[in-house]
């Protein structure tokens, strides 16, 4: 395959980027540069086999419901295999001054020929997160 092209990064609009900064860092994602894009703080975040870029947004409204919505067309979620659901889940609860919302509460999936255990969070801006522990 070609290395003419290959994946940089997932860029997530914030309305508060030092929140935001706290809740990925807590999931295991370390910021690496901090800088400024035209009039917003932004910084790359790297971790857990990817790299994020977050980006303050001045005047943020509410993020679409990408997860109840079940019309709604886009971007859907991130996601993450874990090695221990629970494990992860108390640990941000334990962390994190607000703990995160559970959008699914753990719940075993078979997919193809693999069972995983898998829940559903949201970060602070109201975005989706799978978490997935193969079983």
């Amino acid at each position: 395959m070609s290395k003419l092209i290959q994946y940089h990064h997932m860029a997530i609009r914030t309305g508060n980027i030092h929140r935001a900064m706290e809740f990925y860092t807590a999931l295991g994602f370390a910021v690496i540069e901090r800088f400024t894009a035209g009039i917003t703080l932004a910084c790359w975040l790297e971790g857990l086999g990817t790299r994020l870029e977050l980006m303050q947004v001045p005047l943020p409204r509410p993020a679409p419901d990408a997860f109840g919505d079940e019309h709604y067309v886009g971007y859907y979620h991130l996601s993450f295999r874990v090695e221990n659901l629970e494990n992860l889940l108390n640990q941000l609860r334990e962390q994190l001054p607000e703990p995160p919302k559970v959008l699914l509460a753990p719940t075993p999936q078979t997919i193809g020929q693999k069972n995983y255990r898998v829940a559903f969070i949201q970060d602070y801006d109201g975005l989706p997160i799978e978490l997935m522990e193969i079983l």
